[in-house]
């Protein structure tokens, strides 16, 4: 089997049981071992060998969790950048650091966006070790947010449909994605995008996986689904292009063949891990 999407695995041991307990959160900021994360351009610093960067805890907003029992922590920082600029980093980023890279990067940019009260709009103050706000005006409580995209490959015929956004790299075709809508299910939502974005009608829907996406705070929900056949309406506001491409067509552009028809999403990508399990069923 194919190893998982980038970003999962189990990262820390996120100590859940310590997060309400603020005394004991402070005893483990004084520890001599306790460690916080650094941080360069927008993002968490990683080292020449791609693992996180760490120096003493001196700023212990958010609390990442236990390495060991070694006290894990991260300021809030200015975690704006983008995806995009983010690709030159996760293409060095050692996967087992990779689930808290995200976790670091995807709750920094939480908190900035979320310093008042949705419910009264008054100012909110850190709790829980940075895992949740308070508004000490209403008392309403607010979590970080996770929202649900679906990513999807259509198969019909033993070949696969993919597309580009004009925002791609040139010759590059990934997996289509949308956003999980209110009041819709997983295969509601893929039923649509592929119609929507590509004009086609599927049948059955199978979950392959899923991954943590930090940019900002997306769960990208893997998908596979059988159209009913291959002739496409493409919706132009969406992509540049849509195609259905053959197995070996597949296999080449995963092997990084010169003459490959195009070129495949990068490792970091949760649309790469559904090409290389579509390719090993």
């Amino acid at each position: 089997m194919p190893p998982e999407p980038f970003f999962c695995g189990p990262g820390l041991d996120r100590a859940d049981a310590l997060r309400g307990d603020p005394s004991a959160l402070a005893r483990l900021a004084t520890q001599p071992d306790a460690r916080q994360l650094k941080w360069t351009d927008g993002f968490p610093k990683l080292t020449a060998d791609g693992r996180l960067a760490w120096q003493p805890a001196q700023r212990t907003d958010l609390f990442l969790g236990l390495s060991g029992g070694t006290p894990c922590y991260c300021a809030i920082e200015d975690a704006n950048a983008t995806a995009w600029a983010a690709f030159p980093l996760l293409a060095i980023l050692d996967d087992t650091d990779a689930p808290l890279f995200a976790v670091a990067f995807s709750l920094s940019r939480w908190h900035q966006r979320h310093r008042f009260c949705a419910n009264c709009g008054q100012s909110t103050d850190v709790v829980r070790g940075g895992w949740s706000r308070h508004c000490r005006s209403c008392s309403a409580e607010h979590f970080p947010r996770v929202d649900p995209v679906v990513i999807m490959i259509a198969e019909c015929d033993g070949a696969l449909l993919l597309g580009r956004q004009p925002h791609y790299p040139p010759g590059r075709y990934s997996a289509l994605a949308g956003f999980v809508e209110v009041g819709e299910s997983i295969e509601a939502a893929v039923r649509r995008e592929l119609h929507e974005e590509a004009g086609i009608t599927v049948g059955a829907v199978t979950y392959v996986a899923s991954q943590p996406w930090p940019f900002p705070s997306s769960l990208m929900i893997g998908c596979s689904a059988l159209a009913e056949n291959r002739k496409l309406t493409i919706d132009t506001t969406e992509l540049d292009d849509a195609r259905w491409f053959q197995r070996q067509e597949v296999e080449a552009a995963l092997a990084g063949e010169p003459d490959a028809p195009f070129q495949p999403p990068p490792k970091a990508a949760i649309a790469r891990t559904l090409l290389e399990r579509w390719l090993s069923a």
